[in-house]
């Protein structure tokens, strides 16, 4: 399967474009970005052709791309290669706005292409095992959540509220609000969010906490930020707990890791050892346009974690619930 990518903005290209070369079915054939130092840079590390101009790149032989520009360029993306009949990988969130996500859904839709976005925590080994759990029923009745996504503050286009629709919030939202609804089966009915600037100066969010309730009375809370500083041992974490009437049980799909410790400015260091989410989701963005079936995170699932994470914004804006 001859596989592109468009753009190498967002860092999850690198990981994504490692995942493709291990994969015996799948070659990466090109690399657009309108950036052109970091586009020939991507193209020469993974030896294979850079491309400037989207066209041309789209024209070319190949059954899908995989999009990881700035935000709000997702949409102008996905729409021209789905008129080029090219099935998509959408690197999170969807978009910047609801109308755009929902433009980008219908016409994939119109072309008969695969719109799938990138949520590679479901791929995360005991995430997955907490959802197996949860359908075997061993929790019982899901009653809440408390889930985690902190990291480090990735700064660049990042922090441009024009490039990037949001900060913190919207960057470390959407992957645990799939993660609740792939659970739960349910949507969010109700969000509300205390949202600001807390750890750094600059113009754009990087940190809130949530508190989401679903259509069926479960309810959770949610702490989304770029709190974790540089020297921090690891990038940040990824973690869940579901509260059920049987049992109580946490999954955190960075906690397989061993210390290491070495002399230097980052005298600390947490080396991951657990599976490579990545690669899992690459998997599985493959199997689908080899099958033909329909994604297993869908642009539907893009939206609806878009939804909230935006909610959470307008909510703390208006210091009162957002009813979904």
């Amino acid at each position: 399967m001859k596989i592109g990518i468009m753009s190498f903005a967002h860092m999850h290209a690198f990981s994504y474009a490692d995942s493709l070369i291990k994969l015996p079915n799948a070659e990466l054939v090109g690399i657009f970005d309108d950036d052109t130092n970091r586009g020939k840079k991507a193209a020469e590390q993974y030896h294979t052709k850079y491309f400037d101009d989207q066209d041309t790149f789209l024209a070319t032989e190949m059954d899908a791309v995989i999009i990881c520009s700035e935000n709000n360029r997702h949409k102008e993306m996905v729409l021209n290669a789905a008129q080029a009949k090219k099935h998509i990988l959408c690197e999170k969130p969807i978009a910047t706005t609801i109308e755009d996500a929902e433009e980008m859904i219908q016409v994939c839709n119109e072309y008969k292409v695969i719109l799938q976005i990138a949520f590679p925590v479901r791929f995360s080994s005991p995430i997955a095992q907490l959802k197996k759990m949860i359908d075997n029923g061993d929790l019982g009745e899901i009653v809440a959540f408390r889930t985690t996504n902190r990291g480090q503050n990735p700064g660049d286009w990042f922090i441009d509220k024009e490039q990037s629709g949001g900060g913190a919030v919207l960057d470390h939202t959407v992957h645990m609000v799939d993660i609740m609804r792939w659970y739960l089966g349910k949507e969010i009915t109700e969000v509300h969010g205390i949202v600001d600037s807390y750890f750094h100066d600059i113009d754009i969010d990087d940190a809130g906490i949530l508190t989401l309730e679903f259509e069926n009375g479960v309810i959770a809370t949610h702490d989304a930020s770029w709190s974790k500083f540089s020297a921090y041992p690891m990038w940040g974490d990824a973690t869940i707990e579901v509260i059920g009437t049987k049992q109580t049980v946490k999954a955190d799909a960075f906690k397989e890791h061993f210390r290491m410790y070495a002399s230097g400015a980052k005298s600390l260091s947490h080396v991951f050892y657990g599976n490579d989410m990545d690669f899992g989701l690459i998997q599985d963005f493959i199997a689908c346009v080899e099958e033909g079936r329909t994604p297993s995170i869908t642009g539907y699932d893009g939206l609806k974690a878009l939804e909230a994470a935006l909610a959470a914004y307008e909510s703390s804006k208006k210091k009162s619930p957002v009813y979904l």
